[in-house]
């Protein structure tokens, strides 16, 4: 737990832990503490320290009639992850209407950062995104993001587990290669959505890697499309491969 901007050079901050594989090779980890869990105006920008929960931040924009936040309400884990990844649903992205981030070493601007559909070029730790703000929070927006999370298993997992590729579905793709439901050990494919890799009671590292590695094999083999992991694999054996799994 770290709760100042000094933190070890070679340690992952792991947020709340959502999207994240984390193997028993893993290196350091750490978490920021409740210091950086607020939310404040200034100069007519929204300051959200990174381990503010996205629950908290469409509390505050509701109670406050603040726009552009309402995706968040069904977004597990914590503004700096969210950041790191430009987390959304669909075309609501986290980025949209980001200001700057706060980093160790001073603020960068949105035009300075690099991102794409969950991606950023981010390489260090976010300590506080600031936000363009405006008002009017929709409500009708919660029900429609709701919707967009029924067909979601309830079962424990680590989110969507690949990107979507431009102009297809990873769960389509994993579907169509006949893995919807495919079980190694204790993981498996989610009969409600495929791109949901469920942990069924005792699923191990292993077998997540093992399901990992067979999806990505038969889309690429049946449709020549590699699979882009969205959920981060903290493993020193898996590090060089998943460059966007450091905070």
């Amino acid at each position: 737990m770290i709760d100042s901007h000094e933190y070890p050079d070679n340690a992952y901050l792991i947020g709340a832990a959502n999207n994240l594989l984390i193997g028993p090779e893993h290196p350091p980890l750490m978490k920021l503490s409740k210091a950086f869990d607020y939310i404040k105006i200034i100069d007519n920008k929204l300051h959200i320290g990174a381990a503010t929960p996205g629950g908290k931040v469409v509390s505050f924009c509701k109670k406050n009639n603040l726009a552009n936040f309402e995706f968040v309400a069904h977004l597990p884990g914590t503004i700096g992850g969210m950041l790191q990844m430009n987390a959304g649903l669909k075309e609501y992205e986290i980025f949209n209407h980001l200001h700057k981030v706060h980093f160790k070493d001073g603020y960068r601007l949105l035009g300075e950062i690099e991102y794409a559909y969950r991606s950023t070029n981010i390489d260090k730790v976010a300590f506080e995104g600031i936000f363009e703000l405006e008002y009017g929070f929709d409500h009708s927006k919660i029900e429609m993001f709701k919707k967009m999370r029924a067909n979601q298993p309830h079962d424990p997992s680590a989110g969507s587990f690949f990107k979507n590729p431009e102009g297809d579905h990873a769960g389509r793709l994993i579907e169509a290669v006949g893995l919807k439901g495919h079980r190694v050990g204790d993981m498996a494919y989610s009969q409600k959505h495929a791109n949901f890799m469920v942990n069924l009671g005792k699923g191990s590292f292993d077998e997540a890697i093992a399901l990992m590695q067979l999806a990505k094999e038969r889309v690429h083999e049946t449709f020549g499309i590699t699979l882009e992991n969205e959920v981060a694999i903290i493993d020193r054996r898996f590090i060089n491969a998943t460059d966007n799994s450091r905070f």
